[in-house]
C-alpha cells in the first residue's frame, strides 16, 4: 500500500467577495465558477456538437441562475440543482410525448421519469423557500376585536414566529408577544 501525499493548499482569508458572487452565492469566484460550471455540464445541451446551442443554454442558465439570486453557498447548490432538475423534467416530458404511439411503453417509462423529475424540482423549490426563510413565519395582524371575556385585541402587529411542526392548533396568545395580547373587553393586561 502506497502513502499518499496530501495536497496543501493555502487559502487566503482575506480574499475579496467574488465578482461571480451571482453564480454560486460563495465569496470566493472559484467555488462561483465551479458550481457554474457543474451545472452548465448537467444540461443536456452540453453533451451535443452545436456550439451555438451550447452558449445560448449557458447564458440562459447564468441569467437565470442570477435571477434566483443565491444568496449563500446554500443557496447556489440548491439552485444548481434546481436548474439541473428542471432541464432533465423537461426534456423527459419531450421524449415522452415525442415517442410514437406504438411505443406506449417507452412514452409512459419518459413520462414517469419527468413526472418524479419535476416532483424533485417541487422539493428542491420548498428547500430553497424554507431555506430563505429560515424556517420562520411572518404573522401580521391587522386589527382584531372580539366581543367576549378572553379576547384579543392587537392593531398593527407583525411578529415573526418559528415554523410550526405540526398540524396542531396553536392559539394566537402562543404567537404574538404577552404584552400584545389582552383579555377582557380590550384591555391590556400585562
Amino acid at each position: 500500500m502506497t502513502k499518499k501525499t496530501p495536497i496543501r493548499l493555502k487559502l487566503d482569508p482575506n480574499k475579496p467577495e467574488g465578482n461571480l458572487k451571482s453564480l454560486g452565492g460563495g465569496r470566493a469566484d472559484e467555488w462561483n465558477d465551479r458550481l457554474n460550471n457543474l451545472t452548465v455540464c448537467a444540461l443536456p445541451v452540453a453533451h451535443s456538437k452545436d456550439k451555438t446551442a451550447i452558449t445560448e443554454a449557458c447564458l440562459a442558465v447564468c441569467y437565470g441562475v442570477m435571477d434566483l439570486a443565491p444568496a449563500d453557498p446554500i443557496e447556489g447548490i440548491l439552485i444548481a440543482q434546481l436548474i439541473a432538475a428542471s432541464e432533465a423534467s423537461l426534456a423527459m416530458y419531450q421524449k415522452g410525448w415525442g415517442q410514437k404511439p406504438e411505443f406506449f411503453e417507452a412514452r409512459t417509462k419518459y413520462l414517469q421519469l419527468a413526472d418524479k423529475a419535476a416532483r424533485t424540482v417541487i422539493m428542491l423549490t420548498e428547500r430553497l423557500d424554507h431555506h430563505r426563510g429560515r424556517g420562520q413565519q411572518h404573522i401580521t395582524v391587522k386589527h382584531i376585536t372580539v366581543n367576549a371575556d378572553q379576547a384579543v385585541v392587537a392593531e398593527n402587529v407583525t411578529t415573526v414566529a418559528p415554523a410550526l411542526q405540526s398540524n396542531a392548533p396553536v392559539a394566537i396568545e402562543q404567537i404574538l408577544e404577552p404584552e400584545l395580547v389582552g383579555t377582557g373587553r380590550g384591555q391590556n393586561h400585562k
